[in-house]
């Protein structure tokens, strides 16, 4: 099975490139398919790939979720990624 996942643009690399924060994980990964970033941007990451951008309070539901079905106790809380 394959997942997307929602992450936070960190640093904008050039060469259609950004570095992105996947939990408390830093990724490079490609822009070719979503175009003009931002740092603190929110993105859905596939196989290095950024394939479209996502809304903030969208980001921060899918990450709930997603620490919810884990079951995931205690760590960075998903609001720290936000702000």
């Amino acid at each position: 099975m394959c997942l997307a996942v929602p992450a936070r643009v960190e640093e904008i690399l050039g060469d259609s490139q950004a570095r992105v924060r996947l939990g408390g994980v830093l990724q490079e990964v490609s822009t070719v398919l979503v175009g003009d970033l931002r740092k603190g941007d929110f993105v859905i990451v596939h196989v290095g790939f950024a394939l479209s951008r996502l809304d903030p309070a969208e980001a921060q539901k899918t990450l709930a979720l997603m620490r919810e079905a884990a079951g995931f106790e205690g760590g960075e809380d998903v609001r720290s990624q936000i702000s």
